[in-house]
């Protein structure tokens, strides 16, 4: 019976790629639990190695330091995000405040129905001390802060260019008011996870701050309303 040599070595190939792609995946498995444990700083790749029942030399096979680990770690616990994202930008022409509503929404309901990312965002938020040899992460974590801090800007500008926002809105503040909310929520959440239910409570929390930021949005202080003088009554009389 003749064998293609050629088909037996795409299959050996075929079967290797397939078994180191399973040990990448025990790896990352192991440094969410070893990481969510014992903290960033205070964890080995031996000890991620042991967790995930291979050797040290595998994780330096898949991942040149802790660094490279812990940011693989990160992004296929928030690679189905980009999704949220891909469907906010279809209502950013139309509707941006709606955008940034949904944006939001998908984004607590992501974390409050996947274990992985409740693991991963409580590593990030709670377990990682990025000091010394882990200096990357944190020049990385600056990058991406900044950047999604920029894509929603953007639709906050969007929703003063189509009137949804008045024209004197400061953008910037009221983007940094939406990021630290929605980081505060999930900061705090991951605590506690039973404390009430993220997923059903998502929308009136999101809520809030987008009735907040429709009603009196932070304004830029060379456009900012003067201050009515105070009544007779109110002012302060003097000493």
């Amino acid at each position: 019976m003749f064998v293609n040599p050629l088909a037996a070595e795409y299959t050996v190939v075929r079967r290797t790629k397939s078994e180191a792609a399973v040990t990448r995946e025990q790896l990352l498995d192991a440094a969410e639990r070893v990481f969510r444990d014992r903290g960033v700083t205070r964890t080995s790749l031996a000890e991620i190695a042991a967790a995930a029942g291979v050797t040290r030399g595998a994780v330096y096979w898949h991942f040149h330091d802790k660094a490279d680990l812990f940011r693989a770690m990160c992004e296929r616990a928030t690679l189905p995000l980009e999704q949220s994202l891909t469907r906010a930008a279809g209502l950013v022409d139309t509707d941006p405040m709606l955008a940034l509503r949904t944006l939001a929404i998908d984004t607590l309901v992501h974390l409050a129905t996947d274990p992985r990312s409740q693991a991963v965002f409580e590593v990030i938020f709670h377990k990682s001390e990025l000091t010394d040899d882990l200096s990357p992460i944190a020049a990385r974590r600056d990058r991406e802060r900044c950047d999604c801090l920029s894509h929603v800007e953007r639709m906050v500008g969007r929703a003063v260019s189509v009137g949804q926002l008045p024209p004197d809105t400061d953008t910037r503040l009221a983007t940094l008011a939406l990021h630290t909310y929605l980081g505060g929520i999930m900061r705090e959440w991951v605590l506690d996870t039973t404390a009430f239910d993220l997923a059903r409570a998502a929308p009136a929390l999101i809520d809030v701050v987008v009735a907040g930021l429709r009603a009196n949005p932070p304004r830029r202080a060379e456009c900012a309303r003067p201050h009515l003088p105070l009544s007779p009554e109110l002012a302060p009389r003097p000493a």
